[in-house]
């Protein structure tokens, strides 16, 4: 595509729908730092009068009703952060890591003195669903059931719209929940905030922010655990080297990003990008994972010491955090999401690795196989084998 169409390029989405993939590390940087020339506004689409009401990317472009990552201005969007970003802050991280913990032991008990695990399904998807529900509101018991949802949602399958549906149901149950008998969770803050929001309005932030926090931990956490299986470089950490579990989720946060594709922006008037002529209303498709591999900035990265560049034979962008993989600007992932999620990937790759040292891959890792999205990138599934050991136990 590079070569043939240069750092942005026309795509036809389902029904031959067109828009403007972004592929180039400045044309990204370009797009992201302009939100009144690019902003999130779903109404400036020119193509609604050809979007059928059973699109399956319907979810992924957003609702009528304004949210953290669906507002039509960049003061909407702040508005919505500072009452996402306080309640998320109030999370402490010792909690945080406590419940990490406790949950990732109880996962690996599951599994643990049978000597075998598929670790997509059996460990790194449910875990932070599981984290996540807690810290929210939620029960124990419905972070599997919102697990088996947002997989199907994200997969952008025929599924997708009655997944969406399910997934408005769980949280909108919840809030009328909390808005009876608070807590100390997430949901509760946010009801609780002086802005005073709608319920609805809540509904659609914890919405938004638990699947944006769900799919892309659990990729990071799986893709990472895929690079220190396959790559001599990790292998220390399989007997504990914390530090080199810091590197592998760096570098997949280089180069195997969870989100590859984010939906979108919209072109508020006719304008110039990358040498192509985007018009007033057209959809831009953010390609994080293409602008994290643009030759430019992987050529500037190297010389300054960068691919194969690096200490130990590590690449030097392993230590560099100028990547996309949480997109960047006004509608970037908030920084107290990012850390919730650090801590929820580094504290389950961890505990996996502390309690199963000897995991090895069970089949060849060239047979591995990749969730069919455009959008996110996590394996379908990781058999490992190990020793066997007994279950912890007394975990609550």
């Amino acid at each position: 595509m590079r070569r043939d169409h240069g750092p942005v390029v026309p795509v036809e989405l389902p029904g031959d729908i067109p828009a403007w993939l972004v592929i180039g590390y400045r044309e990204l940087h370009q797009v992201t730092s302009d939100p009144d020339l690019f902003p999130r506004d779903r109404g400036l689409w020119n193509q609604w009068e050809k979007i059928p009401p059973d699109w399956p990317l319907l979810p992924m472009v957003g609702q009528v009703m304004p949210s953290i990552h669906f507002t039509a201005s960049a003061a909407d969007h702040r508005r919505h952060a500072v009452m996402v970003g306080a309640a998320l802050e109030s999370v402490d991280p010792f909690d945080l890591r406590r419940h990490c913990e406790q949950l990732a032991d109880r996962l690996i008990d599951s599994f643990c003195s049978r000597g075998s695990a598929e670790l997509v399904g059996d460990y790194a998807a449910p875990l932070p669903v599981l984290v996540l529900a807690r810290l929210i509101g939620f029960p124990d018991a419905e972070g599997r059931q919102l697990a088996q949802v947002l997989n199907e949602l994200a997969d952008g399958g025929p599924g997708a719209l009655k997944a969406y549906e399910t997934f408005i149901e769980h949280m909108t149950r919840l809030v009328a929940d909390k808005r009876l008998v608070p807590g100390q969770d997430v949901a509760s803050r946010m009801l609780a905030d002086p802005m005073h929001f709608t319920d609805e309005e809540v509904m659609l932030d914890l919405k938004d922010t638990t699947a944006a926090g769900f799919l892309p931990t659990a990729d990071w956490i799986g893709n990472s655990i895929r690079l220190m299986l396959t790559d001599d470089r990790f292998a220390a950490a399989l007997g504990g080297g914390r530090h080199s579990v810091g590197q592998a989720m760096n570098e997949v946060l280089w180069e195997d990003t969870p989100t590859q594709i984010l939906v979108g922006r919209w072109a508020a008037r006719d304008t110039r990008l990358g040498g192509q002529h985007v018009g007033a209303g057209d959809l831009l498709l953010l390609g994080l994972a293409a602008a994290n591999d643009d030759p430019e900035i992987q050529q500037a990265l190297g010389g300054a010491g960068g691919v194969g560049g690096g200490y130990g034979g590590v690449p030097a962008q392993s230590g560099n955090s100028a990547h996309f993989a949480f997109s960047y600007g006004d509608f970037r992932c908030p920084f107290p999401a990012q850390e919730i999620a650090e801590i929820i990937a580094r504290t389950g790759l961890e505990v996996l690795l502390d309690r199963l040292p000897d995991l090895d891959l069970s089949v060849p890792a060239a047979t591995l196989v990749r969730r069919p999205s455009a959008f996110l990138r996590g394996m379908t599934a990781l058999p490992v084998t190990f020793t066997p050991v007994r279950a912890a136990g007394g975990h609550p």
